[in-house]
């Protein structure tokens, strides 16, 4: 693996055409910012898209050629997966680059239109609905790559994928998150199994960012609590910058097999240069990820046609 690999390690990215979620601000907008430069089409999916169209015009002061689209998709709304989807295919015939990742972080407790737990929804549910509606355009294209994105939170836990809909007396919110990204985790190596059984070369990876200093953390605190928060990342996080260098390492380095965990190699994975880690085969279990694709399926209505 390439040694303090950075943004400027990406090839040529001409033809390609990527979904960033949760792109319009944090390392989403700098994943955006990198692709975009190296001249892949981007699509910037986005909840608000009046603060989508603010980054696009961000990334064009940059980059004035640059190839960038907004379409709106709202995580926490399984029917606004299913237009975001649609509106896609109509616009787009193929798809090199998924990028799962938007999230929420620690909120108070609430849940989606759909009734699941928040936290599970929108940054696990979704995203898996999300590939799932895409998947054709995914398996047609070429060395094409799904990236979801796990936590740090989530290396230290035990998978217990029963509460989906949980309710608001049994709610932990810090648990909630991390079974919420260990979810993803376990999802991005499952895929690539099902990729990898069915001779499809697509490749599915995992990764997570380290602690970079990017409005996910705090939101949802109090005011005091959240500038306390945002404060202490500055100490000892990353820039946004460099929390998408794992991302744009899963989404682009040809030396990729799929099935890997990409992350930080500094001290305890805080921050770093993109590195493989070993920590998702340890937490990974065959039987419990099965289990929680069929539960994903059925909760979801989302059927995976390989």
């Amino acid at each position: 693996m390439t040694r303090e690999w950075t943004k400027s390690n990406i090839r040529d990215l001409s033809g390609k055409v990527a979904i960033v979620t949760g792109a319009n601000s944090g390392i989403g907008y700098e994943t955006c910012l990198a692709l975009a430069e190296n001249y892949a089409t981007v699509v910037l999916a986005v909840r608000n898209v009046n603060k989508g169209f603010e980054a696009v015009d961000k990334i064009k002061r940059e980059f004035p050629n640059a190839d960038v689209h907004v379409l709106q998709l709202d995580l926490n709304d399984l029917a606004s997966i299913r237009e975001f989807s649609q509106q896609f295919k109509q616009k787009f015939r193929s798809l090199s680059m998924l990028i799962n990742n938007a999230g929420i972080m620690v909120p108070p407790y609430r849940v989606t239109k759909d009734g699941f737990e928040s936290q599970f929804g929108v940054n696990y549910l979704g995203h898996f609905a999300l590939t799932g509606l895409l998947l054709d355009r995914i398996i047609a294209t070429p060395d094409s790559r799904v990236i979801s994105l796990g936590s740090l939170a989530a290396h230290k836990q035990k998978p217990e994928f029963k509460e989906f809909t949980g309710t608001k007396t049994k709610y932990k919110k810090f648990k909630s998150y991390g079974q919420s990204k260990l979810a993803c985790m376990f999802f991005a190596k499952e895929l690539q199994y099902r990729f990898r059984s069915r001779n499809i070369d697509s490749k599915s990876i995992a990764c997570h960012p380290g602690i970079a200093q990017t409005y996910l953390f705090g939101k949802g605190s109090r005011k005091l609590t959240r500038r306390l928060t945002r404060a202490s990342l500055k100490l000892i996080g990353q820039s946004a910058e460099a929390g998408a260098y794992p991302i744009l390492y899963a989404a682009t380095e040809p030396s990729v097999r799929g099935g890997e965990y990409i992350g930080p190699d500094g001290k305890k994975g805080i921050k770093g240069y993109p590195t493989e880690l070993n920590i998702l085969d340890e937490l990974f279990d065959e039987n419990v990820s099965s289990n929680l694709w069929l539960l994903s399926e059925s909760l979801t209505g989302v059927k995976y046609l390989f």
